[in-house]
């Protein structure tokens, strides 16, 4: 997987798609990111770059309650893609 903002940009519509708001914000994050579950909200560290952003949001995406019927047919194979990348690493 390349580390680009079009990849970016694919693996954060299938977190919207999913009905999660995504935010770039400043902060002391642990981990890179803080979900707020009720409001279906993802903050992530607004200092990271492109590859951190995407390692970030593809280490997530297993804790968000993703339901791939409701993904577009791209956003379905993007999805497949990462989470077999996922399993690989």
């Amino acid at each position: 997987m390349k580390y680009t903002q079009h990849t970016l940009d694919k693996i954060e519509k299938i977190v919207e798609e999913s009905g999660y708001v995504i935010r770039y914000e400043r902060g002391t994050f642990q981990s890179g990111y803080c979900i707020l579950q009720d409001k279906k909200v993802v903050v992530l560290n607004k200092f990271f770059q492109t590859e951190g952003r995407i390692n970030t949001l593809i280490d997530l995406m297993p804790q968000l309650d993703i339901h791939i019927d409701a993904l577009t047919h791209e956003s379905q194979k993007m999805y497949e893609e990462v989470m077999a990348a996922g399993i690989t690493k």
